[in-house]
């Protein structure tokens, strides 16, 4: 970060580091797998960090070995058209590619980001519209508030919660 500030204050212009942050995070949210363990990811293949992370846990709560994985470095653009989202990444390049790919697919857009819930004009799910996207996904379910609540936390953070700061640590392979 401070290289890439140095790199524009030399040119006059001031940007906040959270800023610098959140693009590099975008950048570095892709991982490669150098051991699958017994996840469900292939040696080489490349995921998203969070689903990865994701798996560890559910792994680890099994008793069973986690994924390994190093981090992935994708340029603005790539990073930008490797979202989740269909809707994100069509409106910032290659729409016409990644809408058809899309349409092939018949991939389906669950639009859990802000991008993506502005271009299709509905409230995004922060703030206030956090409570409604969260109410409506309740009403949707036709399940009560505790047994969301359940569903929403993981079989580690059921069984004991106190462990899952130690499996998380473990998930992000910072604890050896």
């Amino acid at each position: 970060v401070k290289e890439i500030q140095d790199v524009y204050r030399l040119q006059g212009v001031k940007i906040n580091d959270k800023h610098i942050e959140v693009i590099t995070r975008q950048m570095l949210r892709k991982v490669e797998i150098t051991d699958a363990g017994n996840t469900k990811y292939l040696h080489g293949e490349q995921a998203e960090k969070q689903r990865v992370l994701e798996e560890n846990v559910k792994v680890l709560a099994r008793n069973e070995l986690p994924a390994k994985y190093d981090p992935v470095l994708l340029g603005i653009t790539k990073a930008s058209l490797a979202t989740e989202s269909f809707i994100s990444a069509a409106s910032f390049q290659e729409t016409t590619r990644v809408l058809t790919e899309a349409a092939v697919r018949g991939t389906r857009d669950n639009l859990r980001g802000l991008k993506e819930n502005v271009i299709v004009g509905r409230l995004i799910p922060a703030g206030t519209g956090l409570t409604y996207h969260a109410s409506r996904r309740r009403n949707a379910s036709g399940l009560t508030d505790s047994e969301m609540e359940a569903l929403a936390s993981t079989p580690a953070e059921v069984e004991a919660p106190v462990a899952v700061e130690a499996v998380t640590d473990v998930a992000e392979g910072t604890e050896e």
